[in-house]
């Protein structure tokens, strides 16, 4: 076989596994399964794999005697039988003869033992006393097929498109749905309908729905109508329907006249957005997901019972729209979480918490302190981020340069998960800058380590240690002289309790750079200092351990914070700038929240001078 060969083999079309299916019918004996037509169907085409079938079915002997059917008219219940081809479990003949059928048409099927219940590994079974060993004829009326989309595996919930509908979105929890509903019994009996006046109104996700019927809906877009055939097993007891007699299956048909979406922001029912309009565009890929400068017009008004209305951008800004950046914290949280998720021309009714509202933003003078608010918000549009594509080295840097004093300035009004967002969408952009000199190279290489600094200085102040050092070190490892990025991880690992690692630090800036001396033998002095905040805490808290005569037993003292240090840190929110005037970074010196940690952790190993002056060691305290 020669390269070309090999090749074509390589990229065939790989053939499928047989399903289970095909391998039954590969079992089929030439005269074991025999078809005779009653009445002709009609139609072109019969069912295929993916289509639910309904028939009826009645079973003879060979000699005419009634074994069951289907029919009332035979003693059966009426309920025709319902199959998705290629996913329910069949009789082998059905399996084989019903996809020769016309929808409409009646025919006989002469079957032998092994074509119905008689068959090896039958994966049906037999009703008692069934003559399975008995070549029987089986007469099937196909009364519908359609292709199904199966909602449960168990083939419990289908659904029948009988009309398509508009868009992709589909009602899930907690959306608002007005649907227009109606259910019938398998024979045609109706049992409930809502299909006049107002649409039925139901919150998604509520139960305020038999189950089966939720989740159909559930796969439904606006104005679609659908059948959607429901088991018992699914049929639960709801507003809609507070009364479920012993159906084994019910028909319903639903077109799907509204939902509004509605998002539960925070997971916890708090934070509420509801479209009450819709917009343009596909969600989410025409949101403002990205740092955006947004226009809208919006009505806020306190939660109470009056919804007294607190301002109006159309009567109160001379009917201007609200002009703002997101992503810089210059509007209540709450309220820029619900504009990213909005389409240009969407309205929003928010309802948002104090704590997201005007709790932790300058709060207008007739909002009261722990108010509940309501926004109406309109997105009139928004501009996205100027592309970084096809600009030239200076325009980018000038770019990089206005979004790091945003993020400057977010740092110093304490708001650090803020800027560092605005440190790292610079820091992704830096992904695809190619410097091309070395005088570029230098620049870049310098704007790149003050970014790292910069979210270095943010993971310190929002508490993670641990990460602040990781960051550092990205600085660190390419240049390890590199005094700021020293200084920086020192105080991290200061504020983690890595007294020794901190110390390191401190005394390389030094050693590096005798400039810094002043600021290391600050930073050193301030850690000698943590250190004996710790010795004394932990001598208060084991305080009488050590003073107890061999075999007597002593209680270790708690803190009022428990077993628990607090290592504490001093704010420092100046903007530095670099001597040659071109870079800046946001720095501080530990976390404004204190960093909790074990205290052995913090005593080991600078700490193992004061076990080791008591003549213990590590393993004795343990």
């Amino acid at each position: 076989m020669d390269a070309n060969e090999d090749a074509a083999q390589d990229f065939a079309p790989k053939k499928k596994p047989p399903s289970e299916d095909e391998k039954r019918k590969k079992k089929i004996e030439p005269g074991s399964l025999m078809k005779a037509l009653v009445r002709p169907g009609a139609g072109d085409s019969g069912p295929s794999d993916g289509d639910q079938v309904i028939y009826h079915r009645t079973i003879r002997t060979l000699d005419g005697v009634l074994v069951e059917s289907t029919r009332s008219d035979y003693g059966g219940k009426g309920t025709p039988i319902r199959h998705v081809l290629g996913k329910s479990k069949m009789l082998l003949g059905l399996l084989e003869g019903i996809p020769t059928m016309l929808k409409g048409e009646v025919a006989m099927f002469k079957m032998k033992p092994q074509l119905h219940y008689g068959e090896d590994d039958c994966p049906v079974s037999a009703p008692d006393g069934f003559p399975k060993d008995d070549e029987l004829h089986f007469e099937i009326e196909l009364m519908e097929f359609f292709k199904a989309k199966v909602v449960t595996d168990d083939l419990g919930v289908i659904k029948k498109v009988v009309r398509e509908g508009q868009g992709w979105e589909s009602p899930r929890e907690p959306y608002e749905v007005k649907a227009w509903i109606s259910a019938k019994t398998v024979t045609g009996k109706l049992i409930m309908s809502h299909t006049e006046g107002e649409p039925y109104f139901f919150t998604f996700g509520k139960s305020e729905v038999p189950k089966g019927l939720e989740m159909a809906i559930g796969t439904m877009v606006r104005e679609e109508k659908a059948v959607i055939y429901v088991t018992s097993q699914y049929l639960t007891k709801s507003h809609l329907m507070p009364v479920v007699d012993d159906y084994d299956e019910l028909h319903f048909e639903v077109e799907l006249v509204h939902f509004i979406q509605v998002r539960d922001m925070l997971g916890d029912g708090r934070l509420i957005k509801r479209r009450i309009r819709d917009g343009k565009g596909d969600f989410p890929m025409d949101c403002p997901l990205q740092d955006s400068l947004l226009r809208v017009h919006y009505k806020g008004s306190v939660l109470n019972e009056e919804k007294r209305v607190f301002y109006d951008t159309r009567v109160d800004n001379d009917g201007q729209p609200l002009e703002f950046c997101s992503g810089e914290g210059l509007v209540p949280e709450g309220f820029e979480m619900s504009v990213r998720l909005m389409l240009p021309g969407e309205i929003a009714l928010v309802t948002c918490p104090p704590d997201y509202a005007y709790d932790k933003f300058p709060r207008p003078l007739n909002v009261p302190e722990g108010a509940n608010i309501q926004w109406e918000i309109e997105l009139l549009g928004f501009e996205t981020p100027k592309d970084w594509t096809g600009l030239d080295f200076k325009s980018i840097m000038n770019e990089a340069e206005i979004i790091r004093n945003t993020g400057n300035r977010l740092f110093k009004e304490g708001k650090y998960e803020l800027a560092k967002a605005k440190y790292e969408k610079v820091l992704r952009e830096f992904n695809h800058v190619n410097p091309q000199d070395d005088e570029e190279g230098k620049v870049f290489a310098d704007t790149r380590n003050l970014l790292h600094l910069n979210v270095a200085a943010c993971l310190l102040k929002l508490g993670d240690c641990r990460k602040s050092i990781e960051t550092c070190n990205k600085v660190l490892d390419a240049n390890p002289a590199h005094v700021k990025g020293l200084y920086r991880r020192g105080m991290a690992y200061m504020a983690a309790g890595d007294f020794e690692e901190a110390r390191a630090d401190f005394k390389m800036m030094m050693k590096v750079d005798k400039s810094t001396e002043s600021d290391a033998t600050a930073a050193l002095q301030k850690l000698k200092q943590k250190e004996q905040e710790v010795e004394k805490k932990a001598r208060k808290q084991f305080k009488g351990l050590f003073d107890k005569k061999p075999g007597e037993i002593a209680e270790a003292k708690t803190d009022v914070d428990g077993d628990q240090i607090t290592s504490e840190g001093q704010k420092d929110n100046e903007v530095h700038e670099d001597s040659d005037g071109t870079n800046s970074e946001a720095s501080h010196e530990a976390p404004p929240e204190a960093h909790r940690t074990g205290w052995f952790s913090l005593f080991w190993p600078s700490g193992r001078r004061f076990f080791e002056s008591l003549g213990l060691n590590r393993c004795t305290i343990l």
